[in-house]
Parts: structure tokens; sequence; C-alpha cells
């Protein structure tokens, strides 16, 4: 294998990409593949006690999604600028974050726009590659953007975000804390019944933070992908947490991860013996083939943009044969792509 995204032989057509959420979160469709013996079996969400067994740790990612999508009005001329959220500069004043603005042309320091709620914006300086710090009147609490913004949907959802639905299933069941801008997309198909059914049998749940930027959603453009920058994200790992994960790993119980986002952070945060620390911090680890795995030993995932950096991931996990394999058994079996389409179980 070479290091161009080109190399990966997948075709996803565009009318398999969801548009909207399966009707029920647990009815989304699961792609079991047991990499020890090279078997894919196709079933259905509501089936993963079937795959998860009561020794198994369930590491999940519990970031909530911010309204981080706001519309203004630059105040000389009236243009319609998109402002991305995301991330804030100071946690406590909330008055100053990074941004995305769109068209960034029309902007450039001091550029002042207006929001809803006589909200007023002022950029402060450019930082590259559409990216902007930008200063707001008054201090935005996530209730305060919950009023003027909306949930940032994926560009390839060709569809306005729908409050009544987007609000609810854009988050996760495990969502407990404000941050990411982009949904931990792998547990959206756990409902509160099949993760009290899974405890009920035995199966650790322990809960990580990451939260997920804008950046996850960035092709790898580079021919050598290797080379990508891949941008920062914040997470942490409570006392809690960390020992608890550290207690399954000596007992011996497999570590499965609620998605890559979920695999960054306990992979940022083990050391050489696999031992999970504790702390918070901002991780920038870019996981492709040819990295060693310290901890996750099974991956529940979503189905990825095939230039994302999400796919070099569990192809560094998987092998790049046998992600082509279930991704293109995927396509043949017409499963649904992408933040609100089907998952997949990958297993030894």
């Amino acid at each position: 294998m070479g290091y161009s995204m080109r190399d990966f032989r997948i075709r996803i057509p565009e009318e398999l990409i969801a548009q909207y959420p399966a009707p029920q979160r647990q009815e989304s469709r699961l792609l079991v593949y047991d990499m020890t013996h090279d078997r894919v079996q196709d079933d259905f969400f509501r089936n993963i006690g079937r795959h998860i067994s009561p020794l198994d740790c369930v590491v999940y990612n519990d970031a909530k999604v911010i309204h981080a999508r706001v519309f203004g009005e630059k105040k000389d001329t009236g243009a319609r600028i998109e402002i991305m959220l995301t991330k804030k500069i100071e946690p406590d004043a909330a008055r100053e974050w990074i941004a995305i603005l769109r068209p960034a042309k029309r902007v450039k320091a001091e550029t002042r726009i207006t929001l809803p709620l006589h909200i007023d914006m002022t950029v402060a300086e450019a930082l590259g590659e559409g990216l902007f710090r930008v200063h707001f009147s008054e201090r935005l609490g996530y209730d305060d953007l919950k009023r003027i913004g909306e949930i940032p949907l994926p560009k390839y959802i060709k569809r306005k975000p729908e409050s009544s639905l987007d609000d609810i299933r854009y988050q996760t069941v495990f969502s407990r804390k404000y941050g990411a801008v982009a949904s931990p997309t792998a547990g959206l198909h756990f409902t509160e019944e099949i993760i009290d059914s899974l405890k009920e049998q035995g199966t650790v749940f322990v809960p990580v933070t990451l939260d997920v930027a804008w950046g996850t959603f960035q092709p790898v453009r580079e021919k050598d992908y290797r080379k990508h920058r891949i941008h920062s994200e914040a997470y942490e790992i409570t006392e809690d947490s960390a020992h608890n994960i550290n207690r399954c790993i000596a007992e011996k119980r497999r570590i499965v991860c609620v998605g890559t986002t979920s695999v960054r952070t306990i992979e940022t945060a083990a050391d050489e013996k696999g031992r999970v620390a504790a702390g918070r911090g901002e991780t920038s680890l870019f996981v492709y083939p040819g990295y060693r795995f310290r901890v996750t030993d099974a991956m529940i995932t979503n189905f990825h943009m095939v230039d994302s950096t999400l796919i070099l991931l569990v192809a560094a996990f998987a092998g790049k044969k046998r992600i082509e394999k279930a991704y293109n058994h995927a396509v043949s079996q017409k499963y649904r792509f992408f933040s609100y389409g089907d998952a997949m179980f990958l297993h030894r």
C-alpha cells in the first residue's frame, strides 16, 4: 500500500449518503466484521447485544453538540455571512472564539457582523485555512447559541436542519458535556434500553470526552496522507474513567470503543504499556496505517468519507483490504453512509 487516499478502491454512490436518521436509533443496520476469520455479517443495531459480551468494556464519548452555525450580516454592506464556531478561546468569558467564516473573501480583520438578538461580532484576525479569531459584544453561552444558532449538520446532508428532529437525533443518548461541533456519530445508534440491557449482563460502560471539531470533516488533500495536518481537539478523561478503563484492562476485558473519537481519546492518553492516564488537554493524534494500537480491542464506527482521516484510522485498525471489503459490501447491500447512516462493528 502507498500513502495516497486514491489507493482506497471504494466508490460510494451519492444516493446512499443518508440525509435523515433511521426512524428509530436501534433500527440502523450493522455490518459485523470478524477480522480473525475475515467474515462479514449483516445485522441490525438492535442486536448489538449479540456481539458485545458481559466481559466487554465499552468506552464512549459523552460530548454534546453545540448550536455552532450562526448567520449574520456585515454591518457596512448587509452581506450574509455564515459563522461556524469551532472552539472557545476563553472558556469562562466565552466572548472569543475560533470560527470558520463563509465566504471568507468577504471578511478581514475588524469586519463587524450583526447577529440575531442584536449581538455584534468583530473579526479580530485571520488565522488561515478559512479560520478567524472573532470577538462577541457579549458572553455567548451554550443556551445563547441555542437561541441564535442551529445544529451544524455536515455539508453532505443537503437540507436545512430541522430543530424538532436534529436537535434530538444529532445528539447521542450519551451526550452530557457541551463543546463538540460535530456529533460522535457511532453513538447515535444506542438507546437507553440497549445500554441498560448490556449493563444488566455485566458489560462495563466508561465515558470519555472529545470535543469533535470541524476539522473532522476536512478532506485529506496531500498526495502523501502522512503529511496531512490534523486539527487539535480538546479531550478529558476523569480519574474515575481512567481507573475503570485500567481496571478492565487488568481484568482482561475487551476494550470496545464507540467511534473513532473514543479511540483517539484513549490512545492519546495511553502510555507504552497501555495504561490510560486521567487528564485534560488537546490531541492532534493522527492515526493511519502502521499505527500500533495500545488499548483499543474492538470498534463500533459509522461509515466515513473516503478522503477523510477517519477512514485512515479504521484502516489502521482493521487493515486497508478489510476496510475496502467491508465498504464495498455495504455499498452492494445498500447500507446508508456517513453521519446519519448505518454502523459497523470491527472485532477480532
